[in-house]
């Protein structure tokens, strides 16, 4: 059982995973999926096979972008 106080809010942490990412940024995980496949992804983070999003980049590309 993991320690409630070792749990670490969204809003602070520096990278989300796929599902986290969804969740805080209402954004199915297929579209994000899709997003984070594209070369040019600005907040797409590889650790080996994984993909994680840097969370203040996907803020700042969710505030320029008006439709995805």
């Amino acid at each position: 059982m993991r320690n409630i106080e070792n749990v670490v809010p969204i809003y602070e942490k520096i990278t989300l995973t796929l599902e986290e990412a969804a969740a805080y940024s209402n954004i199915g995980q297929n579209k994000l999926s899709s997003l984070l496949n594209n070369p040019r992804c600005p907040f797409v983070l590889f650790v080996g096979r994984k993909k994680l999003v840097k969370r203040k980049e996907f803020e700042r590309f969710i505030s320029e972008n008006i439709e995805i």
